[in-house]
């Protein structure tokens, strides 16, 4: 059995609530026994009352604590329901003890102490029936054992003043301890939900962190590998005429290898951002060495570094578009400030009139002013999930003069805007 100091915050809790509610239970059961060996009840009631009383007290005891048990295990799992089995026993000896109590009252004089064991007999099996029903049923039966009280102790000769004052008190003391318990319980179920909101938040934070792993290879192995097939066919088409800058190719594609092994291990530690300038100037060289005509405009911007970085993504993730399924012979790539935002536009030509050009990120047509269709759109989702994150939008579509254009449009604070 671990120590209180060994247990977890959500352990301590739980243990600190049912032992204060075994500590209600067999605190009546004690009293009950007390009020039992009091002296009017041992020498005015029959001598077989005062043997059998205490042993249904102790059985009642024994019973109930188990039924108990089994509600709060229940309690704490919507849904289950405990079946009569578990209920039955406690609630016959419960029953059992309470008559004996108002037996001993038809024979004794307990006009003060019978709201006190009537209490005390019925508590333990009150403590785990407040949690198999809901507050209305057991509002329901606690009204109706009321009755059968009152009614009972009028049959063993009880005024109607003291019998009045008896179930008002019997009602007082079960009331509370109903409501005590529940709100126990309550509490504690409260707090095994926040433990499991909690795993599926951490759950939530794996998923999300697969996505961005999963992401950002996807960016940087889509360019990279488009490269590396664009110059190593090059490199074949030299080599078959045996000109020498074949080898130059080669080394080239070695290069970019050894820059993508290094990329995926930055990406692997969550260490990798793209930057805007150096994403600019890559486009620029690598659409000219797949003989795209690249013009680049943009102005010494002065930006915050996660807008840098977002749009770092935008010009990699167009340019490995591009180079992998457009026909493109031109593309521009423009980056200027209006008011206080920056825009983005990437504009190539090479859209097939069938409308096969164009990813929307939704297996439809490319966005990339390409022909043929992305499996799943994870280019612009990506993207635009960047975006979103510094309260960005991305737009991509194409034109009516044969071009397809992608805009990405990033809010700039005043005070961090770009100069």
């Amino acid at each position: 059995m671990k120590s209180w100091s060994g247990r977890s915050g959500l352990a301590k809790v739980d243990l600190y609530t049912r032992v204060t509610a075994y500590m209600l239970l067999w605190a009546a059961v004690f009293v009950l026994a007390l009020l039992l060996l009091t002296r009017p009840v041992r020498h005015e009631a029959p001598l077989v009352l005062v043997v059998v009383a205490p042993l249904l007290n102790l059985a009642n005891a024994i019973l109930c604590h188990r039924f108990l048990r089994r509600a709060m295990d229940t309690y704490l799992k919507p849904g289950t329901v405990l079946p009569p089995r578990e209920v039955l026993p406690a609630a016959a000896v419960t029953a059992a003890t309470t008559g004996a109590v108002l037996l001993e009252a038809a024979t004794a004089d307990l006009t003060g102490l019978l709201p006190g064991m009537l209490g005390a007999a019925l508590v333990p099996f009150l403590a785990g029936h407040c949690l198999i029903h809901s507050i209305r049923v057991v509002a329901l039966h606690q009204t109706l054992l009321m009755g059968v009280l009152a009614v009972l102790m009028t049959l063993t000769g009880q005024d109607a003043g003291q019998t009045l004052a008896s179930v008002l008190a019997v009602a007082f003391v079960t009331g509370w301890l109903a409501v005590t318990v529940r709100l126990s319980l309550w509490v504690l179920g409260v707090v095994f939900e926040l433990r499991e909101a909690r795993d599926v938040q951490a759950r939530l934070a794996v998923a999300e962190e697969r996505l961005r792993f999963g992401r950002d290879l996807h960016d940087i192995l889509g360019r990279n590998l488009s490269v590396i097939a664009l110059k190593s066919e090059l490199a074949v088409q030299l080599a078959r005429r045996e000109r020498p800058e074949a080898v130059d190719q080669m080394i080239e594609v070695q290069r970019i290898a050894r820059e993508s092994q290094r990329e995926v291990r930055d990406v692997v530690r969550g260490y990798r951002e793209a930057d805007l300038r150096v994403e600019l100037e890559g486009a620029r060289g690598v659409l000219g060495a797949a003989g795209i005509d690249c013009a680049v405009d943009s102005p010494g911007l002065d930006l915050p570094d996660e807008i840098q970085a977002a749009l770092g993504w935008v010009v990699r993730e167009t340019t490995t578009n591009v180079l992998r399924h457009g026909d493109a012979r031109r593309c521009a790539i423009v980056v200027r400030e209006e008011e206080d935002r920056v825009l983005l536009t990437v504009e190539n030509d090479g859209v097939r009139p069938d409308g096969g050009g164009g990813v929307r990120g939704d297996g439809g047509p490319r966005a990339d002013g390409s022909g043929g269709r992305s499996r799943a759109g994870t280019g612009l989702v990506g993207l635009r999930e960047r975006l979103t994150a510094v309260g960005g939008t991305l737009e991509a579509g194409p034109g009516d003069d044969g071009t397809f254009r992608v805009t990405a449009l990033i809010p700039v604070p005043r005070t961090g805007a770009a100069r």
